[in-house]
Parts: C-alpha cells; structure tokens; sequence
C-alpha cells in the first residue's frame, strides 16, 4: 500500500529557489528507485529526476544543472532543489517511485497527488 506524500510546492520568481519533497510510506524505500515527473497546462507529464536505490541519478536535459535530486532513507523521503527557476518550470510535480526489481516496467509504479509550483516573471 504505497502512499507519496509532496510538499514544498508553491509560488516563486523567476530566478528563485525552491526545494519540494516526497515522503513515503508502505515501502521499503530503500529498494526503490524514485523521481520527480511535471505536467504543466496542456503537456505531457515529463521526467524531470529519478534517483536510484544506490543513488545514481538522471535528469531532464531542460533542467539539468539548475535542479538537484536527493534521498533520504532514513527519513523516507526524496527531495528536488530547485534553483534558477524559470517560467516553463511551472507545473505540478508528482513523486514516482517503482521498485527497483520492477524498474523495467514503469506502469507498476506508483504515484503522488503533485504538488504545485508556479514561477513568475
């Protein structure tokens, strides 16, 4: 019985920080990997982040270097920073996690309720 819980979200200027989590529950967090996916109005939801259980991390080519995603295991709970936000960053941002033996088949993974982020300009 996997539950994501987001927060952080919220409304910033552009050029500003802003640092949302995701707090687990019903897993053994340590073997899964987890990440952060947007939908902003009228796209697809996209990767942002994922993070590993051995904690390799990957991210999206439009936020790379400005965003950085993290874990904590014994707090259950991933973290992303984001710095130098930008307009096209406002979305709502929804935790993932799958287990890792399962990783190769993303529909098994579960998801958040998202949190929203809006950058001004």
């Amino acid at each position: 019985q996997v539950e994501l819980s987001e927060s952080g979200g919220g409304l910033v200027q552009a050029g500003g920080s802003l640092r949302i989590s995701c707090a687990a529950s019903g897993i053994i967090f340590a073997t899964y990997v987890m990440g952060w996916y947007r939908q902003a109005p009228g796209k697809e939801r996209e990767l942002v982040a994922l993070i590993t259980a051995g904690s390799s991390t990957t991210y999206a080519e439009s936020v790379k270097g400005r965003f950085t995603i993290s874990r904590d295991n014994g707090k259950n709970t991933i973290y992303l920073q984001m710095n130098e936000l930008k307009s096209e960053d406002t979305a709502v941002y929804y935790c993932y996690a799958v287990r890792t033996a399962v990783a190769q088949y993303p529909h098994l993974g579960s998801w958040g309720q998202g949190t929203q982020v809006t950058v001004s300009s």
